[in-house]
């Protein structure tokens, strides 16, 4: 059975691996092992099959090549609706997203490369900074961000292959947020590439260490674990005691989701000071929370490279939170938001509504596999982790491939399909996973080392 896996394994390899939508499913079903000669005919997949049958091996997981030919294809619609939620949405998932490159010349045909650079995608995030209140702080409220270079070391330990720094970085002048910088050993004078490593909603910041950080360092990158500000700001807030509140008291109407991007950028800012570090070389990663932020990062962040998010669970209105107070805090009243007459009185003046722009039609127009379609060029990884099911509770599910088959059209247009990325994993919301891990590490290997 073991040879069976490993020659089934190559074979598929051989007509997925250059896919960039690579499925995975955990716990079974039958395998139709190929002659094992023919298989090992395929040496530019003989690695990477080794690695997988090896995994297969212990797991019992299979490439996805059935489940992955019909959601690949299929017309990119909405997610089904929480069962509670606003009736204007009922019906969303009988809509197709709208497409990032629907043409301002003809609504019904696609832009060219020109159309979406000069316009389409200008006015994209011009739409998501209005949505988000504002992505960088004003002129006025700089006088609240000090030299984020200024770092306060608190201890510093040998590991095996690098050196763990506990330090704070002053992420506003009043608040010192607490981080963990792992150092490669035995890098000489060369620059190494780094990565921001972000914790999810229960453990703390030193918890990326034990997911990523570790495997990361010991292979030659600069690592900076930490966590959202969500988790942990001024006074004590957090969001189990409405820091949104204590963001907009200093700075006004500022998504917390768009905040966590600016700290992001501010961390980028300090591991791009440090002396090993190639600042054009910087990536982040996160889980849950943290990949929920990443998909930000990727469409607002240019400094950040390479991005990958780990279980975010990409519809906006499906079956997670992004609407909380921590998150966008979407069905907030705000003064800055014009009146409106949106069909639902007590979302006028709010976040929902402008993510909304047609009440007639079910479905948030503004979504995010628009956050995706900004990111293109660079190099975005999903990873996916309950994809047998119809729909998971804050857990990339079947339908959430439809988000990146919408963004696919921006990085098919402009000829770099390779670097949007989307992993079908069935086991579960988790940060770390064999098959997972093998996939992020190849992927900051090509992305963020080799280029």
């Amino acid at each position: 059975m073991a040879w069976e896996l490993f020659a089934t394994t190559i074979d598929l390899a051989r007509t997925q691996y250059s896919s960039p939508i690579l499925g995975v499913e955990c716990g079974g079903g039958r395998l139709n092992p190929k002659d094992k000669e023919a298989s090992m005919n395929k040496p530019n997949y003989l690695h990477l099959a080794a690695v997988l049958a090896a995994l297969g091996a212990v797991l019992n997981c299979r490439i996805a090549t059935a489940q992955f030919d019909r959601d690949s294809t299929a017309q990119p619609r909405y997610h089904t609706p929480p069962a509670s939620g606003v009736s204007l949405m009922k019906d969303q998932h009988l809509y197709s997203l709208v497409s990032p490159l629907r043409s301002l010349k003809t609504p019904d045909s696609k832009a060219d490369v020109r159309e979406w650079k000069e316009q389409l995608r200008p006015q994209l995030h011009r739409q998501w900074e209005n949505i988000l209140g504002k992505l960088q702080p004003s002129e006025s409220d700089q006088v609240w961000f000090g030299d984020i270079r200024k770092s306060t070391e608190i201890s510093r330990i040998q590991k095996d292959g690098y050196v763990r720094i506990e330090l704070t970085l002053p992420m506003e002048t009043d608040f010192d947020q607490s981080y963990l910088l792992l150092l490669p050993d035995n890098v000489g004078t060369k620059k190494c590439p780094a990565v921001i490593a972000w914790t999810s909603t229960s453990p703390d910041y030193t918890e990326p260490e034990k997911w990523w950080g570790e495997w990361l360092a010991q292979h030659g990158y600069v690592v900076l674990c930490g966590w959202s500000f969500i988790r942990n700001y001024r006074d004590a807030t957090s969001y189990r005691n409405d820091v949104q509140l204590k963001l907009y008291e200093r700075f006004g109407r500022w998504a917390p989701i768009s905040r966590m991007v600016f700290d992001v950028q501010r961390e980028a800012q300090f591991l791009a000071d440090v002396p090993i570090v190639d600042p054009n070389r910087i990536g982040f990663m996160g889980f849950s929370l943290s990949a929920k932020t990443a998909l930000y990062v990727a469409a607002f962040a240019p400094e950040i490279k390479a991005v990958v998010s780990i279980d975010p669970h990409l519809a906006l209105y499906g079956n997670s939170n992004y609407l909380d107070p921590w998150y966008l805090d979407a069905k907030r009243p705000f003064d800055s938001i014009p009146a409106s007459d949106y069909p639902v009185e007590a979302l006028r003046n709010t976040v929902w509504s402008l993510l909304d722009t047609d009440p007639t039609r079910p479905g948030f127009e503004r979504n995010h596999h628009e956050l995706l379609a900004l990111a293109a060029p660079r190099a975005v990884m999903v990873i996916g982790c309950s994809t047998d099911q119809p729909t998971a509770a804050h857990s990339d599910d079947r339908q959430s491939i439809a988000y990146i088959n919408a963004a696919r059209e921006v990085y098919e247009l402009l000829d770099v399909p390779e670097k949007l990325e989307y992993i079908q994993l069935t086991c579960g919301h988790r940060a770390t996973d064999p098959v997972m891990d093998r996939s992020w590490q190849r992927f900051f290997e090509r992305w963020l080392k080799e280029n």
